[in-house]
């Protein structure tokens, strides 16, 4: 009996020190630092949320070069000075309702083809 006894407390100690091990696993990676790069990856990653395909593309690698305050204000403004031309053209144009909006989503998508649409 005292032999049997021995081995089901061997397995239950080997049983709880492999749960234990287990369960330190992600802890101990959570606690891990990040590298500066792993950490400047992270932050660009967040900064670039909504942004796609070339663009991302392009945030993506400035930003990890060290420019990312840069970049975001350039695209603003970017898409200011094309939200405020698409508006003087369709004001020329003197859209409104439907097509207007029709011709700024399609001018501000970069379409040539609003300018022949219109």
């Amino acid at each position: 009996m005292t032999l049997r006894f021995s081995q089901l407390v061997a397995c239950a100690v080997l049983a709880c020190a492999t749960t234990a091990a287990f369960a330190a696993t992600p802890q101990a990676a959570a606690k891990k630092a990040l590298t500066p790069q792993q950490q400047r990856m992270a932050d660009c990653s967040h900064q670039a949320t909504g942004k796609k395909g070339d663009e991302r593309k392009a945030f993506m690698s400035s930003c990890l070069k060290g420019h990312g305050a840069a970049a975001p204000a350039t695209a603003k403004a970017t898409q200011q000075e094309k939200m405020k031309a698409c508006s003087a053209e369709a004001k020329g144009k003197s859209l409104k309702g439907a097509d207007r909006k029709t011709f700024m989503s399609t001018c501000l998508k970069g379409g040539a083809a609003a300018a022949a649409v219109h």
